[in-house]
């Protein structure tokens, strides 16, 4: 169903993976003269991460992209598609409307379960596939793994959450992701940015990434990070990379990627 790979990878040499699974906007031809000309903007894209993440290669880590919209299929939902967040307005496996809820058909012919099997087993598969090896083969060669799965969302998305979001959401399922250690170095690293904002478990505790890998009794520990765009790019269409403001925010996550890899340095089996 598609022509191009479902994800890029670069294997890096410490322990730390970083994931970045809401950063693709490709959509194949045949799905894309399905959808609507506000969907074939793919606005709810993670954007510029692989760029504002770019130094994560000097430390070492390993770092997976994802290359199809997520209005292919969802990479950070369960393959059968359940609710992470109960009673909470959320989008699915394959999603069927924007984050502003406009229709993402523009007849409506959404895709049935056969077709979400067909994009399940194209795209979300080999990207999960690529993941738990990766994080397999850490494991073994450095006896822990560390799993950083990064986002990036508006700042005001009255869908979602009330109000505007936090610069810096920290998620670790409550603490069921990874050993109490790790947010305990990261999250000072939050508070103390200057001109930011920070939550630990706040509106975003972890998606299916964070909640399904994240076996700290196996000393594999992983940490969502949900960064709100107005930290460094322009949240309006045509969403431009903002470099100055991307500068002075990639030193915190560079401080925050360093504690993370000072934790498994400490926490090596």
């Amino acid at each position: 169903m598609t022509s191009i790979p479902p994800f890029t990878f670069h294997q890096g040499t410490q322990p730390l993976l970083v994931s970045i699974p809401h950063a693709g906007t490709h959509v194949p031809p045949a799905l894309a003269a399905r959808l609507s000309d506000a969907a074939l903007q793919v606005p709810d894209t993670d954007w510029h991460l692989e760029r504002l993440y770019a130094f994560a290669r000097e430390l070492g880590a390993s770092i997976l992209v994802a290359t199809h919209s997520r209005y292919v299929i969802d990479l950070n939902r369960p393959p059968d598609g359940a609710s992470l967040y109960p009673g909470q307005n959320v989008t699915g496996l394959c999603p069927v409307d924007t984050f502003d809820e406009a229709p993402l058909y523009a007849q409506g012919d959404v895709p049935d379960e056969a077709e979400i099997a067909t994009r399940r087993t194209a795209i979300w598969q080999p990207y999960h596939q690529q993941l738990r090896a990766e994080l397999d083969r850490l494991r073994a060669q450095y006896g822990v793994a560390v799993l950083w799965d990064a986002h990036s969302i508006r700042s005001v998305l009255p869908r979602f959450f009330a109000g505007q979001l936090p610069d810096f959401n920290l998620g670790t399922a409550d603490g069921a992701s990874c050993a109490p250690a790790l947010a305990q170095v990261l999250m000072p690293i939050a508070e103390a940015a200057p001109g930011y904002t920070s939550v630990l478990n706040g509106r975003f505790k972890g998606g299916h990434i964070t909640r399904h890998y994240g076996e700290p009794a196996r000393n594999i520990h992983a940490v969502q990070l949900e960064l709100t765009w107005r930290c460094y790019m322009d949240e309006a269409a045509a969403y431009t990379y903002l470099q100055g403001r991307a500068a002075q925010v990639q030193p915190h996550l560079r401080r925050m990627l360093e504690a993370a890899l000072g934790f498994a340095r400490g926490a090596a089996l």
